[in-house]
């Protein structure tokens, strides 16, 4: 059966409940805005005030404010505390500990107050720091009744400094004077080795007959074409490894001669020691100036002042016009004619036109064979100047308020140094720079021109006569002070001028074993006097 059409249609009526729920929805929407905002009020109010107290407290407790105020009592607490630390220093020197542990124990306790105060961020009362301000107070008095004030401590300071300046100069002149002592001190292990050579040299005539076949190439000794070199020393061992770093640095040993002049004392054990070893075919001759017949007090003047007593008396016993000679001046070496000998190189040699002078205390590690032919321009010495880094210039060495150095020499005049040097000895004869020495020599026997060494007199005899070299030729200082690693490695001639020279303990450490690699500690002697 078909069914009516009004059965399929929907009543009208049914159409109501949509509408009223949409409006609850949207009232249920409405309240719950409305509770929210309302409990986010709520919960708001207690943050904001907690905030307001916070800000009040430490409005409170503004510690620029709090400082400055002359009520304070945390101003007046942390005056008492820096008074009190000082009176601890002052106890404590005047050897009151028991007076300062009590300082100390007050300082911790207003210490404390001053911390709990900060960590409840509320001010300081009068009534919780009463008695800490009182107890410091009371010992802050005692302090003023033991004369703990500012002027009792600042003569007892001025005593300090006055006793500890005088202690430190103390300590300072017994410091150089046993470096002094250490400097000249020969090791036993020299002794040993001269005494040993020389009672090889007498029996033992191989080495004599060595000796005698070397002679055969005297014509060496005095031909210019080949490279000269000098050395006058008394220590065989530092006089060996300068011939033997200059042999095996070198391009062509075979043109390499070394004249060597020493004392009498030392002739025999130096020419023994030469003569049993050989350096990779390197001339060595050996003199002594006692063989000089020039060398006499009328022809040197130094020589005459070196025998003076009086100048003996300076070097030796310290004892001079005014009783006061300084330490570094007392040393047998300027008394020694062997470092005076430098000045008369021409006539060591006549036969020679162009000599380089090595000092003892140096290490060859480069081929010197290009010194020889440096350019020096008419001038007679060729030397490192030393005024670059050091600032090493005349008025350093010469004494200036005499009228004769002031008349002569310019005091910013570069100066350079002795221990590596070019000398044209064609050169030196024609201007008789011997004759230059001599005049100024002759005019300080009273050493008011200069007192010590040979390098002053050295400036004054080759002013204008020295020519300036690279300063990779010539690495000074490794006897007293640090050195460019650079330096070191690019450096032709190292020189351990100073007092700390390698083959003494006092030597330094680390510039040791460029010396140390030279010496041949496996030899027999070396062995037999103990050297390592």
């Amino acid at each position: 059966m078909r069914r009516r059409a009004a059965d399929f249609r929907r009543p009208v009526r049914r159409r109501v409940p949509d509408v009223l729920w949409w409006s609850l929805c949207s009232v249920a929407v409405i309240l719950f805005i409305y509770i929210v905002s309302k409990g986010s009020q709520i919960e708001s109010r207690p943050a904001l005030t907690k905030s307001y107290r916070q800000d009040r407290i430490m409005e409170g407790l503004n510690i620029t404010e709090e400082m400055l105020s002359p009520n304070s009592v945390a101003r007046q607490l942390s005056d008492q505390i820096s008074l009190a630390k000082a009176f601890v220093v002052i106890a404590k020197e005047s050897n009151n500990l028991q007076f300062a542990w009590e300082l100390s124990a007050q300082i911790r306790n207003s210490q404390i107050l001053l911390s709990n105060a900060a960590t409840r961020r509320t001010p300081l009362t009068t009534r919780e720091s009463e008695s800490a301000i009182r107890d410091m107070a009371l010992l802050l008095y005692q302090a003023q009744q033991l004369h703990y004030d500012s002027a009792t401590m600042i003569m007892r300071l001025k005593a300090k400094i006055q006793a500890l300046e005088e202690q430190m100069n103390s300590v300072s002149e017994k410091s150089s004077k046993y470096g002094q002592i250490a400097a000249e001190e020969i090791p036993k292990s020299l002794y040993c080795l001269g005494a040993r050579l020389t009672t090889e040299w007498f029996i033992n005539l191989n080495l004599q007959k060595k000796l005698d076949e070397k002679r055969q190439v005297e014509m060496k000794l005095k031909d210019n074409n080949l490279y000269h070199f000098c050395v006058f020393s008394d220590n065989i061992l530092a006089t060996s490894v300068v011939v033997n770093s200059t042999a095996l640095n070198s391009k062509n040993p075979a043109m390499v001669v070394f004249h060597l002049v020493t004392d009498e004392i030392n002739y025999a054990p130096m020419k023994a020691w030469f003569a049993m070893n050989s350096f990779q075919g390197v001339t060595v001759e050996v003199q002594k100036f006692e063989d000089f017949s020039w060398l006499n007090a009328s022809y040197v003047p130094v020589l005459k002042q070196l025998q003076d007593s009086e100048t003996q008396n300076y070097y030796f016993s310290g004892s001079s016009g005014d009783g006061r000679t300084p330490i570094k001046f007392r040393n047998p070496k300027y008394l020694s004619m062997l470092n005076h000998l430098r000045f008369y190189i021409p006539e060591v040699f006549p036969a020679l036109n162009k000599v380089v002078f090595l000092d003892d205390d140096v290490v060859v590690q480069k081929d010197l064979s290009a010194l020889f032919s440096i350019d020096l321009n008419g001038n007679v010495n060729g030397a490192v100047e030393t005024c670059m880094e050091t600032f090493h210039r005349y008025h350093k060495y010469l004494n200036y308020s005499h009228p004769l150095i002031r008349a002569h020499f310019d005091p910013d005049a570069c100066g350079w140094a002795f221990g590596m040097n070019v000398f044209d000895l064609v050169e030196w004869r024609k201007r008789n720079v011997t004759g230059i020495y001599h005049y100024w020599q002759e005019r300080n026997v009273d050493r008011t021109l200069w007192k010590l060494g040979t390098l002053p007199p050295g400036l004054l005899t080759f002013y204008g006569l020295t020519e300036p070299l690279n300063l990779s030729w010539h690495v000074l200082g490794l006897g007293y002070t640090n050195v460019d690693h650079q330096l070191i490695e690019k450096g032709a001639v190292l020189h351990f001028n100073g007092n700390s020279k390698p083959w003494l303990k006092i030597g330094i450490e680390k510039y040791k074993p460029l010396w140390e690699k030279y010496v041949d500690y496996s030899h027999p002697l070396l062995q037999q006097c103990n050297f390592h």
